[in-house]
Parts: C-alpha cells; sequence; structure tokens
C-alpha cells in the first residue's frame, strides 16, 4: 500500500496531505455532540480511515477532500458513535451549501470546448435538467447542491457534464427518470464532440441528419466503414435518421455503446453516434438487396433503432465495417491426426481474432495410453492438447474488445472423462488444467438410463470405438453394448467400467464445485436436428444454444439476433403483429449475413453457404411477465412461454419458406426434416420413440400450420436452421431489458462499466410500489437490507412479492419446464441456465435429471448461492431493520461478494461426495449491494 503524500482540494489544487486536519475534524465533531472520548479513540479512527485510502489509492490516484471527509463520517459510525456521524454529515451539508453560495459569488470560471473562460452559470445546469426530464419535476436543490460542491474554477465543460451524469446515476437507485436523464447528458457531450451542438439548439435535428453524410465518407477515407456503403442514397437515408431514438437508451445501454460498440476511427477518436450506429448496421446488412438497399437499409434501420430486434454484438461491431465477420459462433470438431490437431488451433486463433466465440468437438481424440502405431508409443490422451487449445483461447483478444472465449466438449464414454472433468479445478497439476476455456459434458442417453438404473458405465478410447461418435438413438446403445461384449472377450484393449451413478456423482460435484463442465444431451440434439440426413450434431457452442452438423470439412457457423419482447407487449398482450413484422425483418437480416460475412476460415464458409443456418432468438422476456402481470413460477407463465414460441416458430419458419421463394433453398435441403414434413414439434414424439420414455411435454398447438406447412412444401426453405435463444447478456443491457429468457437475477444490484459502478433497482417493481403508496427511501433501504429481495417485506402485498420474486427464489424445476415447452417449437437449442440456493448435491442431481426427462437439448451455467448473508457497513440500513426482522439470518437469501471456497461433505444416494461452501469472508464499505454482471469486463464471456 502506497502512502497518501497529496490530497485535492474542492478547487482543483493538488496540496500536502496533513494527518492533523483529520485528527481535527474527528476532535470536533466529537465535542459539537457533547460526546465523550480520549485520544486513543481519535487515534484509532483517524487510523482507519488511513488504511482506507491507502487501500483505494496509489502515486497515480490523488484523493479529493471529499473522498477522506465520506471515510471519516463512515469510520465514525462504524465504531458506533451514530449520533456524531449524524451531527458529522448534518455539518458537511451546511458547509457545502455555503460553499455553493459562495463560489457563485466569486464567479467561478468554466473552460469551453474552443478554449474560451466563461462565468459558471447554474441556469444553464437548470435549463439542461428541465429539457432532458421532458420537464418532470425533480429535487433540483439536491442535485445543484451536489454539483456546486464539486465544480472548482476552470473546470471544464466535459468535467461538469461529468459531474451532472455522477450526480443523476448515484440516484438511478430511486427513479427510471434519472437513467434516462443521465443517458441524455452522456449523449449529448457526445453531440457536442462530433456534430458540434446538442439537443438544446433549434436545428439539433437538422444538424444531426446532415452530419451522417461527412461521417460515413469520413469512415470510408479512414479505411474503417465499407467502400460499398457510399452507393447507398445517402440524402434518403440521412433523411431517415430518427434523432429522437436516442432517448430510449437507459443509462446503462448508453454507455455500453460509447465504450465499446460505436466506431472509432485510427486514431481511436469515436465518429459515430447512436443513430449513425444503427444506421451503419442496417446498411451493411442491406448491401446485397440490389436496387432496392437503400429502402432495405431504412426498413432494417427503423426495426433496429426501435430496438424491436437487435443482432448480436460481432454484427453491431463489425457490419458495414472493412472486415463484416457478424457470425456469433463457431463449432469444431478435431480429428485424431496430430496435423489436424494443431490446425484446430490456429483455426480457433483465426476465428476469434474476429470475434466468434468457438464450440470445440473433442472427442474423436483417443485415450490416454491408447497406442500409436506409427511412434510405437502410448498416447498421453486428450488433456495436453486441451491444455495447448486453453493457451491459444487466453492470447486471443477478440476484436480488441473481449478475449478469446472457447468451450471444449467431450463425450461421456470418452477414457479421460475423468480427467476432463476436473480440468477447471484451481488444484492440481496445473498442466492439466484449462483455466481460460469453458468445459461441456456430451452426454448419450444411455449414460442417463444407466445412472437410473444404477448400471456399469463403461470408457472406451475413440480409436477403437470411432464410430460411436457418430452415432446417437438406438443406433448408438446397440453398437455401444456390443463393444462391450468386445471388452469382455478381449478385444477391446483399452477400457474401463465404472458404475454410472459414482461418475455421475463426479460430473454433479465439479460442476458445483467449479461450475463445469456443463450438461448437454447428444440424443435429444441430433433426434431433433432438421439436418439428420446430413450429417451428425458433435457438440454445441460456447453458450450451448447452437446445434449444428460439423465434420472435418464443415465448421459450423451460426449468426445470431435477437427479439425484444418487452416492445412487442401492448395492452397487457403480445402484439401478435408487430411481432409477425419483426420476425419477417430479422430472419432477413440473419440470412443476409451468410452471404456478406468474412468467413476467416474456408471450412466455416463452405458449411454455412450450404446449410445456411440462422438463429432467432428472444430477450426480454421477464419484462413481458412483468407486463403482463404474470409470475415467472406459475403455469401461467408456462403457458405464455409455449404460445410465444410457437408465434415466433410459426412465422420464422414461414418468412424463411418465403425468402427460399424469393432467393431458392438451401443446397442441403433434400431429404431434410423439412423436406419430409418434420417440424420441430413434431420431433417430440421422434425423441420419445427412440428413448422409450415420455417427455411428458404437450405437443398441442394453438395456431393453424396449414399454411406453413403448404409454404416449406412448394417452396422449401431458405435456412437449415432458424432459431436459437441466446444469452444476450449485452444486447439486453443495450436495449434496456432483461436478458434473454431468465427471471430476474436481484431486484437490486450494481451494474459495472468502464466508468464506473451504480445501483439498479428493478424499475416495474417500482411502478407497482408506487401504485400502493409504497415507494420511499424506507422501502428503498429495506430492500437493500435484505440484498434485493422483497419477500421478508410484510407490509408489501402479497401479489407483488409474488410477482418480484428473485431468480433464486424460484424453484428452477419452473425453468426447466418453460424451457421445455419452449424448446419444442425450436429447431436449435437454448441457453438455460440453473439457478438454485441449494448445497444439496442430490437436489442438483434432480435438477439436471429433470431436465434430461423433460427434453432439453442443452443447459448451460449453474447459479449456486450458499445459506449464508452478508453485513452491510452502510450505518444505518441493517442496523434499522434487525431489530424489527423476525426471520433468522440463515433463512435470508444471500448475496455473493467476496467469498472463500471450503470443502464439506454431502450425500447424494447414500454416498459422501465432496462440496462447495461459499463463505463470505470480507466487503468493501462501498458494496452493500450485490453485484451482476460486469458488462465491460473482458472476462464475461455470456455476452451474445
Amino acid at each position: 500500500m502506497m502512502a497518501i503524500n497529496t490530497v485535492r482540494k474542492r478547487n482543483g489544487e493538488v496540496v500536502v496531505f496533513n494527518k492533523a486536519k483529520i485528527e481535527l475534524a474527528v476532535s470536533k465533531a466529537f465535542k459539537a455532540t457533547n460526546t465523550r472520548f480520549t485520544p486513543r479513540l481519535i487515534t484509532t479512527i483517524v487510523d482507519q480511515v488511513l488504511n482506507e485510502l491507502e487501500k483505494s489509492f496509489n502515486e497515480n490516484t490523488i484523493p479529493h477532500v471529499e473522498n477522506i471527509q465520506d471515510l471519516v463520517e463512515q469510520k465514525i459510525a462504524d465504531n458506533g458513535y451514530f449520533n456524531v456521524a449524524k451531527a458529522y454529515i448534518i455539518y458537511r451539508a451546511e458547509h457545502a451549501k455555503e460553499r455553493g453560495e459562495q463560489t457563485i459569488k466569486q464567479g467561478l470560471q468554466v473552460k469551453k470546448r474552443n478554449g474560451i473562460y466563461v462565468s459558471f452559470d447554474l441556469n444553464e445546469i437548470e435549463k439542461a435538467l428541465d429539457l432532458h426530464s421532458d420537464k418532470k419535476p425533480l429535487p433540483k436543490d439536491e442535485l445543484f447542491a451536489e454539483i456546486k460542491n464539486a465544480v472548482f474554477d476552470g473546470i471544464a465543460t466535459k468535467e461538469v457534464t461529468q459531474l451532472i451524469i455522477m450526480a443523476l446515476r448515484a440516484r438511478i437507485e430511486r427513479d427510471q427518470i434519472y437513467s434516462d436523464m443521465a443517458a441524455r447528458f452522456l449523449f449529448n457531450d457526445l453531440y457536442k464532440d462530433i456534430i458540434g451542438v446538442d439537443e438544446a439548439d433549434k436545428d439539433f435535428q437538422k444538424i444531426y441528419r446532415e452530419k451522417f453524410v461527412d461521417q460515413i465518407k469520413y469512415g470510408i477515407k479512414d479505411e474503417r466503414l465499407e467502400p460499398k456503403l457510399a452507393k447507398f442514397d445517402l440524402k434518403k437515408i440521412s433523411a431517415a435518421l430518427e434523432p429522437t431514438r436516442d432517448h430510449l437508451f437507459e443509462y446503462l445501454g448508453a454507455q455500453v455503446i460509447w465504450d465499446r460498440y460505436l466506431m472509432r476511427d485510427s486514431n481511436d477518436k469515436t465518429f459515430e453516434l447512436p443513430q449513425y450506429f444503427w444506421m451503419r448496421i442496417a446498411m451493411g446488412l442491406a448491401l446485397n438487396e440490389g436496387d432496392n438497399k437503400t429502402e432495405r437499409a431504412i426498413e432494417f434501420y427503423n426495426l433496429i433503432s426501435q430496438m424491436l430486434y437487435v443482432p448480436s454484438t460481432p454484427t453491431l461491431f463489425h457490419s458495414g465495417s472493412t472486415h463484416p465477420q457478424m457470425s456469433s459462433c463457431y463449432l469444431t470438431t478435431v480429428q485424431d491426426d496430430l496435423e489436424d490437431i494443431f490446425k484446430s488451433y490456429a483455426d480457433n486463433a483465426q476465428l476469434s481474432k474476429w470475434s466468434g466465440g468457438l464450440g470445440n468437438d473433442w472427442t474423436n481424440i483417443r485415450g490416454t495410453g491408447a497406442w500409436i502405431k506409427t511412434t510405437n508409443v502410448p498416447s498421453q490422451g486428450v488433456i495436453p492438447f486441451l491444455k495447448i487449445s486453453d493457451a491459444t483461447t487466453a492470447a486471443i483478444n477478440r476484436s480488441g474488445k473481449r478475449r478469446g472465449a472457447a468451450a471444449i466438449y467431450l463425450e461421456t464414454w470418452h477414457y479421460d472423462i475423468e480427467s476432463f472433468l476436473e480440468l477447471r479445478k484451481n488444484t492440481g497439476d496445473e498442466r492439466r488444467r484449462t483455466h481460460d476455456s469453458d468445459t461441456v459434458n456430451w452426454i448419450p442417453d444411455l449414460f442417463m438410463k444407466r445412472v437410473l438404473s444404477d448400471d456399469v458405465w463403461t470408457l472406451f478410447s475413440s480409436d477403437e470405438t470411432p464410430d460411436l461418435h457418430h452415432l446417437y438413438g438406438k443406433a448408438f446403445d446397440s453398437k455401444y453394448e456390443e463393444y462391450e461384449r468386445m471388452a469382455k472377450l478381449g478385444q477391446i484393449k483399452l477400457f474401463k467400467q465404472i458404475p454410472a451413478k459414482e461418475l455421475w456423482r463426479k460430473m454433479i460435484t465439479m460442476l458445483f464445485e467449479t461450475g463445469h463442465p456443463w450438461m448437454t444431451f447428444k440424443d435429444p440434439c441430433n433426434i431433433r436436428s432438421p439436418q439428420d440426413h446430413v450429417g451428425v450434431v458433435h457438440s454445441s457452442n460456447l453458450c450451448t444454444e447452437i446445434t449444428l452438423n460439423t465434420s472435418k470439412d464443415e465448421v459450423a457457423v451460426c449468426n445470431l439476433g435477437s427479439i425484444n419482447l418487452a416492445r412487442h407487449i401492448k395492452d397487457s398482450k403480445l402484439n401478435k403483429q408487430l411481432l409477425e413484422s419483426t420476425i419477417k425483418l430479422g430472419i432477413r437480416m440473419l440470412d443476409n449475413v451468410i452471404d456478406i460475412n468474412h468467413y476467416p476460415i474456408p471450412e466455416a464458409k463452405n458449411s454455412n453457404m450450404k446449410h445456411r443456418p440462422i438463429g432467432l432468438g428472444v430477450m426480454g422476456y421477464q419484462d413481458a411477465l412483468y407486463m403482463m402481470d404474470i409470475p415467472f413460477d406459475s403455469e401461467e407463465a408456462v403457458e405464455f412461454s409455449d404460445h410465444m414460441m410457437e408465434t415466433i416458430s410459426y412465422n420464422a419458419i414461414l418468412a424463411s419458406s418465403e425468402l427460399a421463394k424469393e432467393r431458392g433453398t438451401y443446397s442441403s435441403y433434400k431429404g431434410s426434416k423439412w423436406d419430409r414434413g418434420i417440424f420441430p414439434v413434431y420431433t417430440i414424439k421422434l425423441l420419445e420413440d427412440e428413448r422409450g420414455i415420455e417427455t411428458k411435454v404437450s405437443t398441442t398447438s394453438e395456431l393453424d400450420w396449414k399454411k406453413v406447412k403448404a409454404s416449406v412444401k412448394k417452396y422449401g426453405m431458405r435456412n437449415s436452421n432458424c432459431m436459437a435463444l441466446a444469452p444476450t447478456a449485452t444486447i439486453s443491457n443495450i436495449s434496456g431489458c432483461f436478458p434473454t429468457i431468465e427471471p430476474i437475477y436481484k431486484n437490486l444490484y450494481v451494474k459495472s462499466n468502464f466508468s464506473g459502478e451504480f445501483t439498479v433497482i428493478n424499475s416495474y417493481l417500482i411502478e407497482d410500489l408506487k401504485k400502493v403508496n409504497m415507494w420511499n427511501d424506507d422501502t428503498l433501504n429495506k430492500i437493500k437490507h435484505y440484498n434485493g429481495s422483497i419477500q421478508q417485506i410484510s407490509e408489501i402485498p402479497v401479489n407483488i412479492r409474488a410477482k418480484y420474486k428473485e431468480a433464486f427464489e424460484i424453484d428452477p424445476i419452473w425453468v426447466i419446464k418453460q424451457a421445455a415447452y419452449r424448446g419444442k417449437w425450436i429447431d436449435q437449442s437454448q441457453s438455460v441456465n440453473i439457478f438454485t440456493s441449494s448445497t444439496s448435491g442430490q437436489q442438483i442431481s434432480d435438477i439436471y435429471i429433470a431436465a434430461w426427462k423433460y427434453g432439453l437439448k442443452t443447459t448451460y451455467y449453474i447459479r449456486t448461492l450458499g445459506a449464508s448473508s452478508i453485513e452491510k457497513s452502510t450505518i444505518d440500513i441493517n442496523k434499522k431493520y434487525e431489530a424489527k426482522s423476525e426471520v433468522s439470518e440463515a433463512n435470508q437469501l444471500p448475496v455473493k461478494m467476496e467469498v472463500e471456497i471450503k470443502e464439506k461433505d454431502a450425500v447424494i444416494n447414500d454416498t459422501v461426495i465432496s462440496e462447495k461452501e461459499e463463505v463470505v469472508v470480507t466487503i468493501s464499505e462501498k458494496e452493500i449491494n450485490p453485484k451482476l454482471c460486469r458488462i465491460d469486463d473482458p472476462n464475461c464471456e455470456a455476452c451474445q
């Protein structure tokens, strides 16, 4: 830790740090309240302040006097002197007011962008607040006091804007309006930089539109944009821009696109505005629309700029650029050949370089101890090769925006499966660990049946059983049992037998301890695949929603985009007419990606051009439930999930068929399930027949499918696959909705980005509490006390508490059941996260067995939460409500902050296994709320 030598005063001046001033301030606070104290107490408090300062600041960051006073206030309270802390707070507020009045009288100077100094004028800030709040009433005096307290002589106008944004975003937890206003102030700063005016200018919209043409030409000249963009009717394009749609962004979304998505020039200077961003993407997606490309671009723009549908991150990054790699996912299968293994590393590097998330199938590689004939030595198995793959993943920075990300898949019968399960452990031989790759189990149905029947499972090396990986269903079962008979007769050299339950326990244990490997199911992915006539699905992708064939010559590619359900609810109902038009255009845009896309390797282009798969998904599902007043854990939600996805499936398949009429079918269409008249919903019966087990998922439909069936029969399909539900973490932040198909994680949490952290509270909850006259500081503090949960706040009506359960307050069976009812309509899969507060291995096992029985193709992360609580160090929240709460600490849902991992024993089926217990160790004074997602952390990969 560094010693604190300097401090920044309120006027911006840096002066020598003086510890004696803190001692004097603390002593005065005690004297002012006639509270007894000793010199030792003062020294203790001051030392605590200094320790915190030294933790938070270094030689490159100088503490502000306000930082010090915040800590003084906090440490006085931490030592139990709440009356002194309260007096100190009042003292600071009074002096801040005096300073604000004094600084205005003294006539502070503000430096404008052109270098000219003008007098600081609070009236200008008031005008801006009025403009951006649309005249809604705000506690302006409170905002003014905070801003005045922070300004100093010579401050730049950009810094004043930042002060306003900071003041607004600190209040986002109170009301949605602060988020909206913070976004508008952020964008106004951008307007000034790029077009020289802000929203207050009477010609703002005119200038906004006109400048677009200049910026397109500038981007082309700077070799950032595709020269073909100049061939659009730019005058018509610019006239179609709607600057007011910038108001659709909440603060988080505004900050995200500023930090990561708006195009930058060769000097790293932003040259796009938000509507330029949307139009650039739309134009990039319309490049192959021939003479109609300008009209199509405008049509696409009107859809995505209203956030009805948003393409995935690679498309947002690269559409309209000189290297338009717009695909999200690449799936490879590695051959049991040294040359192909090392080719796979080079392929991964190229695919990652252009923002592709990877799913690598490694099951073909022979097991440890298998004989290598050419060198006459035993193989080291698959694990050492995975270590090299992991290093390649870590080395690649995707488009300079996110680190490389790969998921490695291994089938459950592979001889090295036990070592594979341990790849993400933090202990053991580091040469056999892959900390930068995700690991995934590729599980055949026969294994699950043997787990349930408590039978033996046999592990094989793929060089002796080469066809197992390419078979599924009854054909797999038959061949697997044949190999088991051969092993007993000594005709198989390398094999191992283990109780299926024992291996399952280890899979569950590792999943709980490390979060890996994830559980995905081979047979449903293949039995239900539309492309069963031309290949095999050997794995899924990084986020487990893609189920496409792979081979040595074909690297599967998927192009993603998501419908924002939150913007398709009208009068508490799904607006099916609007949804239909959104889907039709969304499918067209996704199909366009295939032809425009930059393919890093030839095998990817070969596969994508042959099969033309796309993945239309959804986000804002939780928003839709809130807007329709439906609790997540209800049959009503299951019904909505079913009917919503049927509507999407109906229109997506129809849209692809209509594109086939216009553009032709994909080349491998003949013989596909589409060609045979087998739609996704019919494949549930196929799965049940292969398994001999019912899924108990009803296959009834709400819509009349005759029109779709007739269209497909007559015109075929443009795309082998149409639907896949991706995680949408980043694009949902941009769109201001909840991610994908998940329940809300927390009603209250901290969002983090490059510009810092701010508290977010569920805006739907706020609005419902306002309706019953319960939204106030007292309720907010109670929600903070319970870490976002409202279940223990008895004053809140029961129906509201039922509606706003958090993810860990919902039985995971509801997540699984809704996924199953959606899944019957989907030709690919879904990124299904499992949330459980249970630490019982048996219960976690039951969750995944239920997922398999319901016919889910894949699952994604498991989110677990230990049964402990955190103590908040803010002075009043915890203390105030502890006495009132009649609920024990053990029943409070926890918030995972900083944890240490401790081993403990748990029992699954009468067998002791090791599990993880998360125990809270420390928590920063600032972190009184749970953190959900560091959306701009390049290590976060749930960002399609």
